[in-house]
């Protein structure tokens, strides 16, 4: 039986059944694939299991993701979307979730994480609790660079407005210990997410709004690899970078 994924459904308070309908698969298939050891389903399914229940592929079937480990200079590179939008939620949900030392959400606004994840601000609060660092890296949304951003786009609910979202909900968190804010400029064509040992890249095209570029999963595995390189060049970003609030340690 794969008991990772029976739990995972009970946690998840889904039936046989409303599993099979969320994937596409039959309800035969999907009580194959829970008692019988070993039995992996086909990438689609897999990718569509994790959706459903919020949980990691490599929790469900490490047999399959272990078969997919690559071994040359691009192993760190987990998995390609074109597309921020069609990186799943449930990968965003499951490495904030597992992440115990470090949360660093260095993107221009940061807009889309309280849009698409509820209660967002809770799970940081909680985090931070917890003694995991939580950064944002933020664009100034009165800075020359945003406005020329802003002419770029060209769309309603402009960059400044959507940096100023992001810091009235940070705002309400601010009096959690752990949880700092920068502005930074230096990001403006490159969005960095960085969870532990995972990392969401997604370098940012000229007339396009951030969930239209194309998107990295990234794993560190080396020293000096593709996930060092980008953690390098934030941590210099934030170096550099000038305090939100006022009164806040530069440390």
């Amino acid at each position: 039986m794969n008991e990772a994924l029976r739990r995972a459904m009970l946690q998840a308070h889904t039936t046989a059944r409303q599993l099979a309908e969320s994937c596409g698969a039959d309800i035969k298939t999907v009580g194959r694939w829970v008692t019988e050891t070993g039995r992996v389903p086909r990438a689609r399914h897999r990718w569509a299991v994790c959706e459903a229940l919020g949980e990691d592929e490599a929790v469900l079937w490490p047999a399959a993701v272990k078969k997919a480990i690559k071994v040359g200079p691009d192993r760190e590179v987990v998995s390609v979307y074109p597309y921020r939008s069609g990186c799943p939620a449930s990968l965003w949900r499951s490495l904030i979730t597992k992440a115990e030392r470090e949360l660093t959400f260095a993107g221009y606004t940061n807009y889309f994480l309280w849009l698409e994840h509820a209660r967002f601000g809770t799970a940081l609060r909680r985090k931070a609790a917890q003694g995991c660092r939580v950064r944002f890296l933020l664009g100034d949304p009165d800075s020359d660079l945003t406005r020329s951003r802003e002419q770029d786009e060209d769309v309603a609910l402009t960059l400044s407005t959507r940096i100023r979202v992001t810091l009235a909900e940070l705002e309400k968190i601010r009096s959690q210990p752990g949880i700092d804010v920068r502005y930074s400029e230096g990001h403006a064509y490159l969005s960095v997410f960085r969870f532990d040992d995972d990392m969401i890249v997604t370098p940012l095209l000229t007339h396009r709004v951030g969930h239209d570029a194309p998107t990295l999963h990234l794993r560190r595995y080396q020293d000096d690899g593709m996930f060092d390189r980008f953690a390098s060049h934030v941590e210099e970003l934030w170096r550099r970078g000038s305090p939100v609030w006022e009164g806040e340690d530069d440390g």
